[in-house]
């Protein structure tokens, strides 16, 4: 079939080499580079000593962000930190989830501060009651009494609730028409209020919710409730199209003039939808909308436009990243106070737009920015010595957008400089896409100058490549209702067999590449697809695309390949013989991407740039941690397996380390004695994010967390097939089937789980699985969802209750995957706590997902605790005379357990040797071209890494006087 489509952008994105190379750093810069060749450049000025008022981080709020326990995962609540949310009404029918009483627990627990409900979404139809006022009102009192009473009795927080009696009330939900309506509307808001005041005195309460901005409404309606003391905690109403990145400031100020005619105490402002589809997932246009809220320092929640429970398209499946994520992971990070910004034009929407904010405490400031596909040029003023001396480090990252259901990694450092504070830093940032959003992030000067992530790689839009048999559409990027694309275009209707992309490009050297594809796939009518990668003419790999939303609601497809030095062409293909087309090879593709693998993945996690209150020592690079403050990352993990977790730090004394994974401790890490030490844990991860917390009641200066891919330690993981005999029973209606194609899953689906207690299936426990900490992964499928709605999907979540015989029930939540033929995996924690007792697969209370396989892994493999050897050396120094001339003599011998680089020094002259092994020695004479000198000392510094980290150790020798 065809798909229907929207636009891309082609053209190679610049190499982390090519950017660093494109960057100027003028002024003060240390390495300044010239650009290369004139180009427009988009400035935008931030200056650190203008503070206007604490960071708010309130624009990071959500409606029906969550829709289940368990849906999205408590790590990725945390690590995007919304502060505020809104749900439906408890136990209410507009939606099949998003009851606040399921989701407040990950919601309050992980940085939520107030929780708002919709009580007409107690209604299931939209709009509510058929759009009509009921007739007899009693009848909505009566539920708003219901409503109120369920958060009184069943919440575990109900002061945190705020209840908004009516949403959007100017649309085609009772009281649009104005000129007849108005009495009746504050009549009806004014019975409603004391109904709640009167179930719950201390409740608050949250209005208008107009679906725009009604200024002679606004005024009519805060007159009345002013003189009948029922006036809103919490005014509130929507932004939602392009047109508000322009209007919403003047929206604001009509607001505060409104309410100083009135003499009325300001109200906190929650604009409760912004944004539109083609926002969500793209932070390069999130994050003009976080700068203009916080700007103004109000709240507000992203509006819902496709399914509950992912963050609004701002999160990848089930618990992955993606470009949007990062930005609103950073956003949560922010502290401090928020400082003057000035961009190219304010109020101007598709623009470079950024927010900064300065934390004295901390010693650190940031800047959020994004949204030109011209360089950016940060012109930084206002940074103060005395807070962080005369040199500071500037680290810029880029959230790449990846799409709604594209994993997007650790954003990488694309811009690192050190520079002299003083006047106005001026920093370049090679930004080429305006969907991509940045951090930077200015401290005082580290141990070690951070550097450029040196990974090669090299991108194309589709549209680009060259085309056969297929059709690049036009995706308007500035269309509300469209799903953004790259470039504004991308290419669709690759259903032929003689369908083609091809993309010439050199690579720098031989080895493994990872070749992915931003791709949109419409799961719900065609379920998972293929394409085949062919290099050189020659079929290389298959790149395999889990269902998703529909052609423009984009996910990524990835494999490796094998390229040698230089040129090569790669086609993706929809035929991998040339004669029989890939089942399900009807995908869009949007962007290109082909990066250079050297090794298992690494990523480093910078303690100083972790969430922590506990103080922070630039002199080692470290959060100084004792008592009970932590340091909270949050690394991400490509693949579902084992990784190694190392964490960098020193102590005075012995100290242990308090980790957890998810809440999950982690023991058997920490030093026995002073020293600068890496304590190693092999975990179990699952694909996606994780909420690292780290701690030393004793104390220890914590420096960085690296995490690497362990893939050797997956043979700890057992893995059972569904339709294993041997080792899966099964009970009442539980049964094993085959899914149509086109399907990825590995054999038969087990299904029918579920329903009631007597379907289900028992999993023989495997060997050497004893009691402790495990990771259950489920590969799965679930595409339940209700027949329809306005305009959401009414996706269902499914639950799996795993019982251990003889032990507990652990629930574990697998939300909606688009199609009954594709299978996405999912992790769910489980601690067993017999020796071999059965594991029970079931649900008494909904149905289970389809099953294709199950994987039980220990959550800790193994731990490590290794201090760094000594860098030691035997130094002799002598003097002596020859033509009249006095030279120093210095001997080194290296003592060490490593290779060592020395360093001799004199205030004469110096000398340096790299590589010195173990046992070598290595000497010089330095000529002071003096006749006599006086006694004196040479400095030797050495130099060598261990563990990965590099250490520095200072020796002297004297040397007497020569006459």
């Amino acid at each position: 079939m065809t798909s229907p489509h929207l636009p891309a952008r082609w053209g190679r994105r610049a190499t982390a080499c090519a950017a660093l190379s494109a960057l100027v750093l003028s002024g003060l810069a240390v390495g300044a580079a010239a650009p290369a060749s004139a180009a427009t450049v988009d400035v935008i000025g931030v200056d650190f000593s203008k503070t206007d008022g604490a960071v708010q981080g309130g624009a990071s709020g959500m409606l029906y962000g969550l829709s289940d326990d368990g849906v999205p995962t408590d790590a990725i609540i945390a690590g995007a930190r919304p502060t505020n949310l809104t749900q439906k009404a408890p136990h209410g029918a507009q939606h099949p989830n998003g009851d606040p009483l399921q989701v407040e627990r990950a919601f309050f627990e992980n940085g939520g501060q107030y929780l708002m409900t919709n009580i007409q979404d107690y209604y299931p139809d939209w709009a509510y009651n058929g759009g009509r006022r009921p007739s007899d009102f009693s009848t909505y009192l009566d539920i708003v009494r219901k409503v109120v009473k369920s958060v009184v009795d069943e919440s575990d927080h109900p002061e945190k609730y705020v209840f908004t009696p009516f949403n959007e009330p100017d649309g085609g939900n009772w009281y649009a028409d104005w000129g007849t309506m108005k009495d009746t509307y504050f009549q009806d808001w004014k019975a409603v209020y004391q109904v709640i005041k009167e179930v719950y005195p201390q409740a608050k309460i949250a209005g208008n919710g107009d679906t725009r901005w009604q200024s002679t409404r606004t005024r009519d309606f805060l007159t009345f409730a002013q003189a009948n003391n029922v006036l809103p905690d919490i005014f509130t109403w929507h932004e939602l199209g392009r047109g508000s990145l322009q209007y919403f400031r003047q929206h604001l100020a009509e607001y505060r003039k409104i309410e100083s005619d009135l003499g009325m105490t300001a109200l906190p402002v929650n604009i409760t939808e912004y944004a539109m589809r083609r926002d969500m997932s793209v932070p390069g246009n999130l994050v003009q909308w976080l700068a203009m809220f916080e700007d103004e320092k109000v709240d507000a929640e992203t509006a819902y436009w496709t399914y509950a429970g992912n963050l609004n398209d701002n999160m990848a499946k089930n618990n992955s990243a993606n470009g949007a994520w990062w930005l609103l992971k950073w956003y949560g990070d922010l502290t401090g106070q928020t400082v003057a910004v000035t961009p190219p034009s304010l109020n101007a929407p598709d623009t470079l737009q950024g927010l900064g904010a300065i934390d004295t405490a901390k010693k650190q400031a940031t800047v959020l920015f994004g949204g030109t596909n011209n360089t950016t040029r940060l012109d930084l003023s206002g940074l103060d010595p005395a807070v962080f001396g005369t040199t500071v480090d500037i680290q810029i990252r880029e959230a790449e957008w990846s799409g709604q259901e594209g994993e997007a990694q650790a954003p990488p450092v694309v811009v690192a400089k050190r520079v002299a504070v003083g006047g106005t830093i001026q920093v370049e940032v090679p930004s080429t896409n305006r969907l991509d959003a940045y951090q930077a992030v200015i401290t005082p000067t580290l141990p070690t100058a951070p550097v450029v992530d040196s990974t090669w790689s090299t991108s194309i839009e589709a549209e680009n490549t060259t085309l056969r048999d297929v059709t690049a559409y036009n995706q308007d990027p500035a269309a509300d209702w469209t799903f953004s694309a790259s470039g504004g275009r991308d290419v669709g209707s690759t259903n032929k067999v003689t369908s083609s992309l091809t993309w010439t490009v050199d690579v720098p050297t031989t080895g493994t590449y990872r070749f992915g594809a931003i791709a949109g796939v419409n799961g719900s009518k065609i379920g998972p697809g293929k394409h085949a990668l062919f290099v050189d003419g020659q079929n290389a790999a298959t790149i395999e695309y889990e269902a998703g939303f529909d052609w423009s609601y984009r996910g990524r497809g990835e494999t490796t390949i094998q390229l040698t030095q230089g040129r090569h062409e790669l086609s993706v293909r929809m035929s991998a013989d040339g004669s029989t087309l890939l089942p399900g090879s009807d995908i869009s593709l949007d962007r290109f991407d082909l990066t250079r693998v050297d090794g298992p993945e690494t990523t480093t996690y910078p303690a100083v740039l972790a969430r922590t209150s506990a103080s922070l020592d630039y002199t080692k690079g470290a959060v100084a941690l004792t008592g009970d403050t932590t340091a909270t990352f949050f690394p991400s993990a490509r693949e579902t397996g084992y990784y190694d977790v190392a964490i960098r730090y020193t102590t005075t004394g012995a100290a242990g380390l308090g980790v957890t994974l998810n809440d999950r401790s982690i023991g058997g890490l920490g030093a026995d004695k002073a020293g600068t030490w890496t304590s190693t844990a092999r975990v179990h991860l699952a694909e996606g994010i994780t909420e690292l917390k780290v701690g030393s009641a004793q104390g220890a200066a914590v420096q960085s967390v690296t995490v690497t891919r362990a893939a050797d330690g997956d043979t700890a993981t057992v893995r059972v097939e569904g339709e294993d005999a041997a080792k899966i029973a099964l009970h009442g209606a539980a049964r094993l089937e085959t899914p149509g194609q086109p399907t990825n899953v590995s054999g038969k689906q087990l299904g029918w789980l579920g329903g009631n207690a007597d379907n289900y299936a028992t999993l023989s426990r495997p060997a050497g699985l004893g009691a402790g900490q495990y990771d259950l992964t489920v590969r799965y499928s679930n595409a339940e969802k209700n027949t329809g709605h306005a305009y959401n999907t009414d996706v269902i979540t499914r639950f799996l209750d795993v019982t251990e015989d003889g032990g507990a029930t652990t629930r574990g939540a697998f939300r909606n995957n688009y199609s009954w033929n594709g299978f996405w995996t999912h992790t769910v924690p489980l601690d067993l706590t017999t020796a071999s007792g059965s594991l029970r697969l079931g649900n008494t209370t909904g149905n289970a997902p389809n099953i294709d396989w199950l994987a039980l892994s220990p959550l800790v493999a193994k731990t490590t605790n290794t201090a760094d050897a000594a860098l030691t050396a035997n130094v002799a120094a002598s003097t002596r005379k020859l033509a009249g001339k006095v030279y120093v003599t210095v001997e080194v011998t290296n003592t060490s357990a490593v290779a060592v680089d020395v360093a001799i020094a004199t205030s004469y002259g110096k000398k340096t040797f790299t590589g010195v092994q173990p046992g070598k020695k290595v000497s010089t004479s330095i000529n002071t071209t003096k006749s006599s000198i006086p006694a004196g000392k040479a400095t030797v510094t050495l130099t060598g890494s261990v563990n990965g980290a590099t250490v520095n150790q200072t020796l002297t020798a004297s040397y007497n006087a020569q006459n």
